[in-house]
C-alpha cells in the first residue's frame, strides 16, 4: 500500500536525481514509467538507479576482485536501506530515494540481492550449458526486477489469479532479458561474455561465438535466432497474464515496456544478422504507438480474452 504523498525537499531531490539517471541511461524503461502516477514513477526510478549502479560495477573496467568488493559494499548499503538506517539527509541520493520508496511500497528488497548475485555471475565469467542454467541468471538480473516492480504496481483488489502475479512478473522479466541477450550478442562477445546456452549454440553450429558482422562459417545463425525468438515469445505470452491484474496506468507501463521489446523481437526475427551489425532499436514514433496501445488497455483486454477462452 502506498504511503503518504508528502515528500521532503531532500527526498524530492533524491528522486529527481534518480529520474535523471533513468532518463539518461534507460530510454525504453523511462518511456514506460512516464505513464505512471508520480509516486510510482519515482519509486521505479529509485529501483532503476540502484540497479544501474550494480550493473555499472559489473560492466566496468575494474579487476574482478575490485568488482566483487564494490558489489559486496553495495549489498551492505542495501542492508542499511532494509533496516531503516538511511536518513533523508544521507549524501547518497539513490539510497535516500530507495529507502523512501521501500517505506511507501511493499518492495521485496531481496530481489536486489538477487541482482547482485547475478552480476557476480558476470564478474566470475559464468557460462550456461542449458536454458535451465541460463534461467537462473535471468531470474536474478531481470525476473527479480519484475517482482520488485510488482511491489510498486500492486494488483487490483479481487483480480482473478492474483496469487500468481509474482510468477508472471518474474516470467516477463525473463522474456525481456532473453530479448536483451539476443539484441546484444555481438557486444557481449566483444566483452568476452556468452549468454546463450552452449547446447543451443552447438545445435546450430554457433559455438565459435560472434566476433564479426557475419555469422560463424557453416552455422545456421538464423535458425538459432528464430529458435530463441520462439522461446522469448512463449515467455511473453505467459508473462502477459499479469496485465489484467494491474490498474490501468500500471498495466499501461508494463504493456509499453514489454511491447517495445516484443517489437524488437519482430525486427530481429525479420533480419537475424542485424544483431551482428549493430544495436537493433525502435524509432520514437513506434514507441509512442506502443504507449498509446498500452494506455488504451488493448493488450490487457486481449490477454483477458485469451485467458477466458483457455478456461472455457
Amino acid at each position: 500500500m502506498e504511503g503518504p504523498t508528502e515528500v521532503s525537499a531532500p527526498v524530492q531531490a533524491a528522486y529527481s536525481y534518480c529520474e535523471a539517471v533513468t532518463g539518461q541511461q534507460a530510454r525504453n524503461f523511462a518511456y514506460g514509467i512516464r505513464l505512471l502516477p508520480t509516486e510510482k514513477r519515482q519509486a521505479m526510478s529509485a529501483l532503476y538507479a540502484f540497479s544501474r549502479r550494480v550493473d555499472d560495477i559489473g560492466d566496468g573496467t575494474l579487476e574482478p576482485k575490485a568488482k566483487q568488493d564494490r558489489l559486496e559494499g553495495t549489498r551492505e548499503l542495501l542492508d542499511r536501506i532494509r533496516h531503516g538506517a538511511v536518513d533523508e539527509d544521507d549524501t547518497d541520493p539513490v539510497a535516500v530515494a530507495l529507502a523512501d520508496a521501500s517505506r511507501r511500497f511493499p518492495l521485496p528488497l531481496g530481489g536486489l540481492d538477487e541482482l547482485i548475485d547475478g552480476v557476480l555471475m558476470d564478474v566470475h565469467g559464468r557460462t550456461y550449458e542449458t536454458w535451465d542454467d541460463l534461467k537462473v541468471y535471468c531470474r536474478c538480473v531481470a525476473g527479480a526486477i519484475g517482482r520488485l516492480s510488482l511491489g510498486v504496481f500492486g494488483t487490483q483488489p479481487g483480480a482473478p489469479g492474483a496469487e500468481r502475479a509474482s510468477e508472471y512478473a518474474d516470467t516477463l522479466g525473463l522474456a525481456l532479458q532473453l530479448t536483451n541477450i539476443l539484441r546484444d550478442v555481438r557486444e557481449d562477445a566483444g566483452n568476452g561474455r556468452t549468454y546463450l546456452p552452449a547446447d543451443d549454440l552447438a545445435k546450430f553450429g554457433c559455438s565459435a561465438a560472434f566476433h564479426s558482422a557475419t555469422p560463424p562459417p557453416g552455422s545456421d545463425f538464423a535458425g538459432l535466432v528464430h529458435f530463441e525468438v520462439r522461446r522469448a515469445r512463449a515467455l511473453f505470452a505467459e508473462g502477459y497474464r499479469l496485465l489484467p491484474m494491474l490498474d490501468r496506468r500500471s498495466g499501461a507501463c508494463v504493456a509499453a515496456m514489454a511491447g517495445i521489446y516484443r517489437r524488437l523481437l519482430d525486427r530481429i526475427e525479420r533480419d537475424p544478422e542485424a544483431v551482428l551489425r549493430g544495436r537493433v532499436s525502435l524509432p520514437g514514433h513506434e514507441k509512442a504507438y506502443v504507449a498509446v496501445r498500452g494506455l488504451s488497455g488493448l493488450d490487457a483486454r486481449h490477454v483477458t480474452r485469451l485467458t477466458l477462452r483457455g478456461r472455457s
